[in-house]
């Protein structure tokens, strides 16, 4: 028998100074307020979660922690010292370290290089890789965090949630520029792991309370409350308060983000009457082969919503990418509304009235450095066009009508959509394909991915009316709840093969459960 005695602290010792404190940071930008008086306190040997919905001022205050954000007001305290973080040297100095949500590894380094990058000491001698003390260095990050990786394994041989080991051990080399506790900063560190990843990590994270502070962010609000100590919520460049994990639920996390009772089933909605040609597949695929898949069959119709689940590996996003012309395939047929699909490229699936979202916004989905009108028409300049001029005033009628149609938050339409929150970045990608007006068939690989409770329920809105529009979906879902709550038909992939479709039990929708065991 144990018993729980919790010690008092002796009001004669002071408390120990917080690992970091934020007191009334502001940031401006063009048009927006990025940051408006925020307040944050990471305690020594905690981890904090951080909440908030895309725009709320999260990347703007991670990105003035690390050094790459100058605030325009406000201060930063490390362990009761003010500081001034002009660059990501002088955060490493203060012993701050973020892993970013895109990782910033070099794939053809091997692990041990990328560890040390930028510090390798007595791991470089006069220009030459001394590889026995880089293993070593690298050994020695790894071990803090318990990872078996092998230090001399190049980078792009490793899975996903081994690269984020990587990132974390990189990480942990800036203890070597300080001789107090780290303060970690996760950004969206588990968007796309699957479960068993998630909880390595978890562990992960567990262990590094032990000598490091550690900021846990997510839009998975059940993460943060099963990870961290405590959770901190930002709204509208704003702090609105703070939680313990033991005594929060979800329902009042996404009360603070957003100033009003949410639910975990927010993607369960009416599914819209069918057109009369939702009775025959417009989408058929027969046979269907490429690298990683072999002998796909599927059918989709007219106005109707299939979800496509499998383990990592099992080939469901390389069969989205080769319905959209941008992965080789070697055998099969794939038909549209009666007539053959050129697969040659992605320009001859969008003629066709194919859309895709790609599960990479920011790499594939989008062009970073131009705006929010040009990403919209960019593979429709015809919406934009008369004959071979570009019409500014035509352009800009259309653009505003979706931006305030789909409520993208936006200063302007000729804002760089790099600088917009990851919601509304996705709502635009989306906008694309309703610009076009012609799609027939649209690819989501994972659309919600990074986007917290309100920008979700704002895609799956957009998702239902073009479902009820006569648009077929081919959707992969972040989560098999996201999958059962959006999908008529679920299709199971395993080991590059669709294996069999989970149909509703009688009077209701599959359960996880009933997906788990049709994936393993």
């Amino acid at each position: 028998m144990t018993t729980n005695l919790q010690t008092q602290p002796d009001p004669r010792v002071p408390a120990p100074a917080p690992a970091l404190e934020v007191r009334g940071l502001v940031k401006h930008y063009p048009g927006v307020k990025a940051l408006d008086g925020v307040d944050l306190v990471v305690r020594q040997h905690e981890v904090l979660g951080l909440a908030g919905e895309n725009g709320a001022g999260k990347s703007t205050l991670l990105k003035a922690l690390v050094g790459l954000v100058r605030p325009d007001g406000g201060e930063i305290w490390v362990r009761g010292e003010k500081v001034r973080l002009r660059s990501v040297v002088d955060a490493a100095d203060h012993g701050i370290g973020m892993v970013f949500q895109e990782q910033s590894l070099v794939p053809n380094l091997t692990a041990a290089e990328n560890i040390v990058l930028g510090s390798e000491g007595p791991g470089v001698r006069r220009g030459i890789y001394r590889w026995n003390t880089m293993r070593r260095l690298a050994q020695e990050q790894l071990d803090k965090i318990g990872s078996h990786i092998d230090p001399l394994a190049r980078t792009d041989t490793l899975s996903f949630a081994d690269r984020q080991m990587v990132e974390i051990a990189k990480v942990l080399r800036i203890e070597e520029r300080t001789s107090h506790p780290p303060v970690i900063i996760l950004d969206e560190p588990t968007s796309v792991l699957e479960s068993k990843e998630i909880e390595t990590l978890f562990t992960q994270v567990r262990r590094l309370r032990e000598f490091a502070s550690v900021v846990f962010v997510s839009h998975r609000l059940d993460e943060v409350l099963d990870v961290c100590d405590r959770v901190a919520v930002l709204r509208g460049g704003r702090s609105v308060g703070e939680v313990p994990s033991a005594d929060a639920a979800p329902a009042e996390l996404h009360r603070m983000m957003i100033g009003s009772t949410g639910s975990d089933d927010h993607y369960h909605g009416a599914v819209a009457e069918r057109p009369d040609e939702a009775r025959r597949p417009r989408l058929v695929v027969r046979g269907l082969s490429g690298k990683s898949f072999r002998d796909v069959d599927l059918d989709v119709h007219a106005g109707e919503i299939v979800g496509i689940v499998g383990v990592h590996g099992s080939g469901r996003e390389d069969v989205c990418r080769a319905l959209f012309g941008a992965e080789p395939t070697t055998a099969g047929e794939v038909v549209l509304d009666g007539e053959k699909l050129d697969l040659s490229g992605t320009r001859a699936a969008c003629a066709a009235g194919v859309g895709y979202v790609p599960a990479e916004r920011k790499t594939e989905g989008m062009v970073g450095p131009m705006s929010v009108a040009d990403n919209m028409t960019l593979t429709k300049q015809q919406s934009r066009c008369t004959g071979p001029l570009v019409r500014p005033r035509k352009q800009a009628t259309l653009v505003d009508r979706w931006i305030e149609r789909l409520s993208i938050r936006t200063p302007h339409r000729g804002t760089a959509i790099q600088r917009l929150s990851g919601g509304n970045q996705q709502k635009v990608v989306l906008a694309r394909w309703l610009v076009a007006g012609d799609v027939r068939l649209l690819l989501l690989d994972h659309p919600t991915r990074g986007l917290d409770i309100g920008a979700r329920s704002e895609v799956y809105r957009l998702m239902r009316e073009l479902a009820g529009s006569g648009v077929a979906t081919v959707l992969l879902a972040d989560s098999l709840e996201e999958a059962i709550g959006m999908s008529d038909r679920i299709i199971v992939m395993s080991d590059g093969r669709a294996t069999t479709e989970v149909a509703a039990p009688p009077g209701g929708k599959p359960t996880p459960l009933d997906l788990v065991k049709e994936m393993v």
